[in-house]
């Protein structure tokens, strides 16, 4: 049985009301944080935890907080990255619906952390309902003393405004959210300088995920070391996964790091297996910019060991036969589901939410979209593979954020795994378009081009 760190009272009623979170031990880490310890006591604390971002990038948050420059007079933040917009991951939005009062535990002693008396939670804009839960807690949590001025009586102040998001994934990029959270166009920056330099208006700025800052709150209540005898290796602690796709169970699961993959898909605590007695197919590890496996080598690393649910495991073998833990939005695939056409709904998704900044991304997105959309609907050559190849190379590694990065993976991870079933597309074009894979049809085919009118004299 998993330990629950974060989601050990999520079915208590009323949690997430201030009272009952209260009455369940919350704000405890905000106590021990601004009575017992220093501000880089706690960034300590958070250094031995081993603590690795839990958006997408795994990037110690120990050591990103430790980054922080503390000019003498200049006003510093604390950022929190709810723009929950991978396809496949909703873990934030269900914490920030039935707990809020965990994220703004952990925005408390992270603020106090790091020296921010103004901090911010930025959440996606369609997320209204989320929105207005999180600015009632914070409410709450303000009439009971734990915002506002002289907090606990300790001295330290703390203003916690929610944010409304552009409603572009983009915006979930650390800087075009900064850039959005200014009030401009959500477009990333050219880094350096890095946030923790010259981030929000200026000024030194962390910026971090939900669930990263929900993991503070345990972290200081149980110290860091203790925390970190939770997982495997540098993947240390308990890890919240989106789970979906063909599944039994599909959900949100708290994990503990180093959980081997049957494990979590096939036992009755989590996933439950693959819905409807069906075969896995493939799997998307960690939302959908991360590179899809087979069932076959998702199920085993390149060395023979079982693979298990760590930063390590899932990305041994490199982009060849590895994906990454990303975000944790974990889709499992049955045997039914067809490959390109999964691949040309992402293509979709990345060529509508690209920004348009850099031109590699820009073009080559919508270039992916067309072949893909093309292949899947009856019109494709057996040349679109290695086109869709060659385009992938021309995005990945030439824009100034992931996002090109996170489209192309997802096109040539699939083409490299599954390219027979692009080919058959080709082959048997009239059948790719009317076999039925168990989703819908997005778009009608490509129109054929018209005959040009004959030159009159």
């Amino acid at each position: 049985m998993g330990r629950k760190l974060l989601l050990e009272h999520i079915n208590v009623p009323g949690i997430n009301t201030f009272d009952v979170y209260r009455s369940k031990g919350g704000y405890a880490s905000v106590e021990k944080a601004l009575k017992k310890l220093t501000p880089d006591e706690v960034v300590e604390e958070v250094k031995k935890s081993g603590l690795r971002g839990r958006g997408g990038a795994g990037f110690p948050t120990g050591m990103k907080w430790g980054f922080l420059a503390k000019p003498e007079g200049v006003a510093r933040y604390l950022v929190c990255n709810a723009d929950e917009s991978e396809p496949g991951t909703f873990k934030d939005r269900y914490l920030m619906t039935h707990i809020p009062h965990l994220l703004i535990e952990g925005m408390i002693v992270g603020s106090y952390a790091l020296g921010a008396a103004v901090s911010y939670i930025y959440v996606r804009g369609e997320m209204m309902p989320q929105i207005r839960i999180l600015e009632k807690a914070i409410a709450e949590a303000k009439v009971a003393g734990f915002l506002g001025k002289n907090i606990l009586g300790t001295g330290y102040s703390l203003e916690l405004y929610v944010q409304p998001g552009g409603g572009a994934y983009i915006c979930g990029e650390e800087t075009a959210l900064l850039e959005s959270l200014e009030g401009k166009r959500g477009n990333p920056r050219i880094k350096p300088p890095f946030p923790a330099i010259a981030g929000l208006y200026g000024c030194p700025t962390v910026v971090n995920n939900v669930e990263s800052i929900a993991a503070v709150v345990p972290i200081i209540n149980d110290g860091g070391e203790e925390y970190a005898k939770i997982g495997i290796g540098r993947s240390t602690g308990t890890k919240l996964i989106s789970a979906g796709g063909n599944l039994v169970k599909p959900g949100v699961y708290e994990i503990d790091l180093g959980l081997p993959v049957e494990e979590f898909l096939y036992s009755d605590e989590y996933c439950g297996g693959i819905a409807n007695g069906k075969r896995l197919k493939a799997v998307v590890a960690g939302g959908s910019s991360v590179p899809i496996l087979p069932a076959n080598l998702f199920m085993k690393t390149i060395n023979g060991d079982a693979r298990l649910m760590s930063y390590e495991s899932l990305s041994d073998g490199g982009f060849v036969s590895g994906s990454m833990m990303g975000s944790g939005g974990f889709i499992a695939f049955d045997e039914d589901q067809c490959i390109v056409r999964n691949t040309w709904n992402f293509a979709r998704f990345y060529h509508h939410e690209s920004c348009g900044q850099c031109s590699p991304c820009r073009e080559g997105t919508g270039w992916m979209e067309k072949v893909l959309h093309r292949l899947e609907n009856g019109h494709g050559s057996m040349s679109d593979m290695d086109l869709l190849v060659d385009v992938s190379k021309k995005i990945e590694g030439n824009t100034i954020c992931p996002l090109g990065d996170a489209a192309a993976w997802p096109v040539a991870s699939a083409i490299r795994h599954f390219r027979d079933e692009f080919e058959w597309h080709v082959s048997h074009a009239s059948e790719a378009v009317t076999r039925n894979y168990g989703l819908a049809h997005y778009a009608d085919p490509l129109p054929k081009p018209e005959p040009k009118p004959e030159a009159t004299a």
